[in-house]
């Protein structure tokens, strides 16, 4: 009893202790409130903020690597990633002349491979003069007539050819007649040349 008197009575001055009997302290309310404070462990709450902003910062880079992995890995189970180029005939048209000095021919192509390829030229085993690639080009209300060194045809695209725009000029042409059929070889950059039968239709078909 009489340590417990001591412990609570502030104007009490404490007796010497006997020899090897125990010390009774008492800890300061204020000093405690300031250790926890300064020392002590974080709110909750800080320590949820914390750990989710710390989670986002991880996790970004690992969400956008799998997503680039899994396009990846989608490209190369199709098939195409470090094919080559596979041009592919949709379809072939050459114009009736109007006159004897020359037409023009069309082609659609698509290429099924995984790499670039192009159109560098056009030739015909049949009697005619000069085969080339040409574009069709309107200034200020005047239409000229470019020649063409080649029209890419990029891996997984399409090359659409049309009388307005990009096609094949043939040079005296030979004689033709509606529903037949012209030989012609179409040469590419890289692949190899593709012969074709191009179907003689009006002009504007």
């Amino acid at each position: 009893m009489r340590e417990k008197s001591v412990s609570q009575t502030t104007d009490a001055v404490p007796e010497p202790s006997a020899p090897g009997s125990a010390v009774s302290t008492t800890a300061d309310p204020a000093a405690g409130a300031t250790g926890a404070s300064a020392g002590g462990p974080a709110p909750r709450k800080s320590r949820l903020a914390l750990n989710k902003g710390a989670l986002t910062a991880v996790l970004a880079p690992v969400i956008a690597c799998a997503v680039t992995l899994g396009v990846l890995t989608a490209w190369t189970a199709s098939g195409a990633a470090g094919s080559p180029a596979e041009p592919t005939l949709v379809d072939a048209r050459i114009m009736l002349p109007s006159n004897p000095e020359a037409t023009a021919a069309l082609f659609n192509l698509t290429n099924e491979g995984g790499a670039d390829d192009a159109l560098v030229r056009v030739s015909t085993p049949a009697k005619a003069g000069r085969v080339m690639l040409s574009r069709n080009v309107h200034e200020n209300g005047v239409g000229t007539m470019q020649m063409v060194s080649a029209a890419s045809l990029p891996a997984g695209g399409k090359l659409e050819m049309s009388a307005t725009g990009l096609d094949v000029m043939v040079e005296n042409p030979p004689p033709m007649r509606l529903g037949e059929r012209v030989p012609l070889v179409l040469h590419f950059r890289d692949s190899e040349p593709m012969r074709v039968n191009a179907l003689v239709v009006r002009p504007g078909s």
